[in-house]
């Protein structure tokens, strides 16, 4: 049994009931008519059809948890978020939340497009129940959050996409909520800020409880405890992400695709046949990048002043991804051999240097790393004070899915258990892929041969 100080919030038989009209006329027939029929004594007429974007939803989510909400568009995913806000009132059912409440929910929502945005960061922040005082002391690191420069002092109507959702996320990231509440809106952030953006959620989730909306299923997989499943406004699965998403997954397949076939058996045989050897291609690959499925790949400049930590005794001065010749690479296409560099200055006598690198996609996942130490543990590099300490990483590139990914590189020195971080650069590195061949997954890998026999 749950005693309530554990529940951040509970939804009992929650149903919210909209009027649609089919022209504005019966709207104000709607208005008038229960008059007219109480003179005259007539049965109720409705000029109206209704329909329940929610219908008796219920569950609860406990202190510290994170719990994706995910369904088809229409679902009844914004209309839930809505009420649990506050800003929607339910048909039937009540909501009881237990703590502060932030939420960015649709683009834009609770600016005034007048005001500019240093009088938003006042509004809003006052609604989520900020003093002036405590605005006025926070006022710096949210607009540094922000990073929309000048444009603070300009209106919001003026702003980007990309600005609005810099500004609001960057007041819900200081307002000390307890329970914060998430939309699609983060799909339109660039890549530096998406990633700053999940720092601060993975932060947050250690204490905080999280409501994370979201198309994506890889990202509520990644995040969250728990998923709830919307399918035509009723809770069609609640439990584990992965088996929540299965079942979504499989329901949206159903709604979307006809498949017509013969199903497998022991006699039809599909095999995948990979030798291990460092020395192949794929055997699709000439078709593959002769055509619009090649795996483009764009590679953005080093960012020496991205955020990080580490003690300054050394310090990352390049990141490149580089060809098999060493000439520093702008574009690469999945599935080829590449080079990762990373450049660092020493400005003390470090004996035992350790680099490394996190490859992360844009919610923060790391999809590989890697690392000097287990190369040199035997015989380990000397560096003297000013010397230049560089690490070559040679690998094949898997095969990437579209979007965009960051490169976080690391120096150190001492042990994989035990070291002293000397400099971390969040995001250092951000490489874009334009164009996905057949990768399905995380990512893909070069195949040396597939075969497929029926006997």
């Amino acid at each position: 049994m749950k005693s309530h100080s554990d529940i951040a919030i509970k939804v009992e038989n929650l149903s919210k009931c909209y009027h649609i009209y089919e022209n504005p006329r019966d709207r104000l027939k709607q208005i008038i008519a229960p008059r007219l029929q109480r003179l005259t004594w007539q049965s109720p007429k409705q000029y109206f059809r209704e329909f329940w974007a929610l219908k008796d939803v219920s569950f609860e989510i406990k202190k510290g948890e994170t719990v994706g909400i995910i369904g088809r568009n229409g679902s009844g995913k914004s209309t839930l978020l809505q009420m649990i806000c506050g800003t929607l009132t339910p048909t039937h059912g009540k909501i009881q939340t237990n703590g502060r409440i932030a939420a960015l929910l649709e683009l834009g929502s609770g600016f005034n497009p007048d005001f500019t945005g240093r009088d938003n960061v006042y509004m809003n922040a006052s609604v989520l129940g900020l003093s002036s005082k405590e605005i006025d002391e926070r006022f710096n690191d949210i607009i540094a959050f922000a990073d929309i420069g000048d444009f603070i002092g300009q209106p919001v109507k003026t702003y980007s996409s990309g600005m609005m959702v810099r500004l609001a996320f960057a007041v819900i990231a200081h307002v000390d909520a307890d329970i914060l509440v998430v939309d699609e809106a983060l799909a339109v952030g660039d890549a530096f800020f998406t990633q700053k953006c999940m720092r601060f959620l993975r932060n947050f989730m250690k204490t905080g409880t999280v409501l994370f909306v979201s198309h994506d299923t890889s990202a509520v997989v990644n995040l969250c405890n728990n998923a709830v499943l919307l399918n035509h406004g009723q809770i069609s699965e609640l439990g584990t992400p992965k088996e929540v998403i299965k079942h979504y997954l499989a329901t949206l397949y159903d709604a979307n695709q006809e498949v017509n076939g013969v199903k497998a058996d022991e006699s039809n045989v599909t095999a995948n046949q990979v030798e291990l050897s460092s020395e192949y291609r794929d055997m699709r690959e000439t078709l593959i990048n002769d055509s619009t499925l090649r795996n483009d790949i764009e590679v953005f400049e080093f960012k020496p002043d991205q955020a990080g930590f580490g003690t300054g005794d050394a310090k990352i001065t390049s990141v490149r991804l580089l060809d098999q010749d060493g000439t520093p690479l702008s574009w690469v296409i999945g599935g080829e051999d590449i080079i990762l560099e990373i450049r660092c200055l020493a400005y003390k006598d470090i004996l035992r240097p350790i680099i490394g690198f996190h490859f992360k996609d844009r919610l923060g996942q790391v999809i590989f790393c890697d690392n000097t130490f287990l190369a040199y543990q035997h015989s380990p590099l000397f560096a003297h004070a000013g010397n230049e300490i560089v690490a070559r990483f040679e690998f094949r590139l898997p095969i990437l899915p579209s979007g965009e990914y960051s490169i976080s590189p690391a120096i150190a020195e001492g042990t994989q258990e035990e070291h002293v971080q000397y400099d971390w650069l969040h995001d250092a590195l951000i490489i874009r892929v334009h164009a996905s061949r057949v990768c399905l997954g995380l990512v893909g890998l070069p195949m040396k041969k597939i075969t497929l026999i029926a006997q």
